[in-house]
């Protein structure tokens, strides 16, 4: 069996993440505000985004990965690394900058995207 990376996992999440937002897209050309109105609530909820007292644990890393694809600049794959390296490591994981989405205004030049979504 091959070992894997946490840069291949990452890799592999984002990739999952941007099969899930593929549905996510048809769901909402077949229904005009499906992911605003339905989605977006159940997938802040899963990724647990609201709650900023606690760190981020891998239950909500999926989620937070796919809202990182939602947004406009989408996931930055050396982050979701350091992060799941973080979490691997068994060291707390301090979510860094939030991730640019469409309500949030992109960050400044130099810097950093995590899975901080508040």
């Amino acid at each position: 069996m091959a070992n894997i990376t946490t840069q291949q996992l990452a890799e592999l999440i984002v990739g999952v993440a941007r099969a899930q937002q593929a549905i996510v897209d048809a769901a909402e050309s077949q229904k005009a505000g499906f992911k605003s109105g339905h989605l977006a609530p159940a997938l802040d909820y899963a990724a647990k985004s609201r709650v900023t007292t606690r760190p981020l644990t891998l239950q909500e890393f999926p989620a937070r990965v796919l809202l990182q694809c939602m947004g406009r600049a989408g996931p930055n794959v050396e982050q979701l690394t350091r992060d799941l390296e973080a979490l691997l490591g068994g060291h707390v994981a301090t979510p860094a900058a939030p991730a640019p989405t469409a309500a949030i205004p992109a960050t400044p030049a130099g810097g950093t995207q995590s899975l901080d979504m508040t």
